[in-house]
C-alpha cells in the first residue's frame, strides 16, 4: 500500500516529550553500554544505512536499525519511546541527515553522550538541508559513506583497524561486486538515454548509470516532498511521455499519487518503458546491495525493451 507523504516533520513536543520520560525513567543516556553480545552498539535511523553498517562491523559490532518497516517513510517517522530509549544507549549512531530524519537527531541532541560516536551522512558528503536527502541511490555517496563508517569503526575499537580494512575490502569487492557490474554494464550500454522519474529518489541514481534525467526538477521534488508541483512542471512531465522524448519512465512504487498514477499510465499508453524503484529497502530485511540490486536488474530489462 503506498505510503502517506505528508511531510509534517514528528512534532517537536513529541519529541522533547520522549526525550525527557527517557532521562527521567534511566537517569541520564547510557550510550557507554555495549550490547548483550559485548559487541560495539550500533543504532541506525534506517536500514539502507543500518545494512551497510552491519556488513562492515562483522562480528564486532551490532546493528539496531529503526526504521525496519518498507510502508514507514523516514520524513515523518513518529518515533516510539523505545525508539528514543535505543538511540540514547548507542555507542555510534547513523543518521541521514540534510533535512531527511530530523526526529532522530533531535532525539540525539535531546540525550547528548560525549563518549557516543554520530555519524551524519550529509556531514559526510558535505551537503545541508535543502540538497537531495537520497544519498542511498548514490554510488559515488555510498563508497564515502562506507569509508567513514569504517573509519569511526576503527576509532571506536582501537587494535581492530586490519580486522575493519577486511571487513571493507570484502564487501566492496565481494559484497558489492553484483551492484558494481550492473552499474558498470548500463553505463556502458546506455549512456546518455533520456529518461523520466517521478520523483528525486532516482536523482542521484541517473547520473552514475550514464542515464540523462530530463524531468522537470520541481515535479520530482513536489513528488517527494508531498508538495503539489507546478501546472507548467505536471505539463513538461506529460509532454516528455506523450511525445516519447524519454525512453524509459521510473517510478517509486511506494508512493503513488494522483499525479505519478496518471504519468504511468500515460507512459503504458506511449509504450514507454517502465521501471520501479522503492525508497526503503522491500521486501523487508533485504540486504542493501540485493534490494538496489534487483532494482538495477529491472532498470537494465526496461532499457533493454526501450531499445536503448
Amino acid at each position: 500500500m503506498p505510503r502517506s507523504r505528508a511531510r509534517a516533520s514528528a512534532a517537536p513536543l513529541v519529541l522533547a516529550a520522549l526525550a525527557a520520560a527517557l532521562l527521567a525513567g534511566c537517569g541520564g543516556s547510557s550510550s557507554s553500554a555495549t550490547s548483550s553480545s559485548g559487541r560495539l552498539n550500533v543504532v541506525a535511523a534506517e536500514d539502507f544505512w543500518g545494512s551497510i553498517a552491519a556488513q562492515l562491523g562483522g562480528d564486532k559490532v551490532e546493528v539496531t536499525n529503526i526504521i525496519t518497516n518498507p510502508a514507514a517513510d523516514p520524513h515523518d517517522y513518529e518515533p516510539t519511546s523505545e525508539d528514543a530509549k535505543t538511540l540514547a544507549g548507542a555507542q555510534m549512531s547513523i543518521v541521514d541527515g540534510i533535512g531527511y530524519d530530523e526526529w532522530a537527531s533531535r532525539l540525539l541532541a535531546a540525550s547528548p553522550e560525549s563518549s557516543r560516536t554520530e555519524l551524519t551522512v550529509g556531514d559526510v558528503l558535505g551537503l545541508k538541508d535543502g540538497d537531495n536527502p537520497h544519498q542511498w541511490y548514490s554510488p559515488i555517496s555510498v563508497h564515502k559513506v562506507i569509508e567513514a563508517i569504517v573509519t569511526d569503526y576503527k576509532e571506536a575499537l582501537p587494535g581492530s583497524e586490519s580486522y575493519f580494512d577486511e571487513q571493507q575490502e570484502a564487501f566492496e569487492s565481494e559484497g558489492l561486486a553484483e551492484y558494481n557490474e550492473l552499474i558498470t554494464q548500463i553505463k556502458a550500454s546506455y549512456s546518455g538515454t533520456p529518461v523520466g522519474a517521478s520523483e528525486s529518489i532516482f536523482e542521484p541514481l541517473a547520473p552514475s548509470l550514464g542515464l540523462k534525467l530530463i524531468t522537470p526538477k520541481g515535479f520530482m521534488d513536489g513528488i517527494a516532498e508531498g508538495t503539489e508541483p507546478t501546472p507548467s512542471e505536471k505539463a513538461s512531465a506529460d509532454e516528455q511521455i506523450k511525445d516519447h522524448l524519454i525512453k524509459l519512465w521510473v517510478y517509486n512504487s511506494q508512493n503513488a499519487t494522483p499525479d505519478v498514477k496518471r504519468l504511468n499510465e500515460e507512459a503504458e499508453a506511449a509504450g514507454i518503458s517502465t521501471a520501479t524503484v522503492t525508497e526503503t529497502p522491500t521486501p523487508e530485511g533485504a540486504s542493501f546491495q540485493g534490494w538496489m540490486s534487483q532494482e538495477l536488474k529491472g532498470i537494465k530489462a526496461a532499457l533493454v525493451k526501450a531499445g536503448g
